[in-house]
Formats: structure tokens, sequence, C-alpha cells
């Protein structure tokens, strides 16, 4: 059985403010077909913009304010929204608000560091 509790999985903080817990996925020794990352953005800070060539991904709000570029165009979510995210297609969310933004991550196939293209 493939339990991850995100308090102990040692995450994945990149230098621009993301802290990322890969709970489930190859990433994370578990499954191929999906992953699922609880990611953590403080007020102020955003993902890089970036896309993944082969897999969709979708994004579930858990608590906070993002605000989303996706294909050029902007959208703002809050907890309890969801949305999906095609293969190729260009995004990048904000915390938009004052506190933590915290979200699921959800990739098909599972997140893998080579499928994903940094623009910056």
């Amino acid at each position: 059985m493939h339990i991850r509790r995100a308090h102990e999985v040692v995450p994945l903080i990149s230098p621009h403010g993301e802290t990322v817990f890969e709970l489930i996925g190859a990433a994370a020794g578990g499954l191929g077909s999906h992953s699922v990352a609880q990611v953590l953005l403080p007020p102020g800070k955003a993902s890089r913009r970036h896309y993944h060539p082969v897999a969709e991904e979708s994004y579930f709000i858990l608590t906070g304010q993002a605000r989303l570029e996706l294909d050029g165009e902007s959208a703002y979510l809050g907890a309890g929204d969801a949305v999906a995210i095609p293969s190729g297609v260009v995004h990048q969310i904000h915390n938009g608000g004052e506190t933590d933004l915290i979200f699921l991550a959800v990739c098909v196939p599972a997140w893998t560091p080579d499928n994903s293209v940094y623009l910056d």
C-alpha cells in the first residue's frame, strides 16, 4: 500500500517560492499512470511559466486565492475551484492573496522532471 503523508514528505523547494510535496507518482516512487502533489505558494509568489508536452494537469484549490494564466487568458480561483490544463498549454499560477495558496496538482501521465518545459 502506497500511503504518503504531506508532513512526512521531503518537499521540493524552488528558488521562486513554490514548495511541492510530491505524494503520488513516478517521482514519489509510486504510480506511473498519474501523480498527485500538494503545492504551497506564499503570498506574492508565482510558479514559473511552463507547459507539459505530454501530461494533462489539473489544479484543485484547497486554500487561498489564485490567479491562473492559461494560454494567454487569466482567471481567478479560490478554495473548492478546479481547472483542467491540457498538455502543451502554457500556464502559470500566482498567489494573489494575503495568505498561503495551497492546491493539489494532478498529472496524467505521472509528472516527471523531464515533462516540464520552462519559458523563463
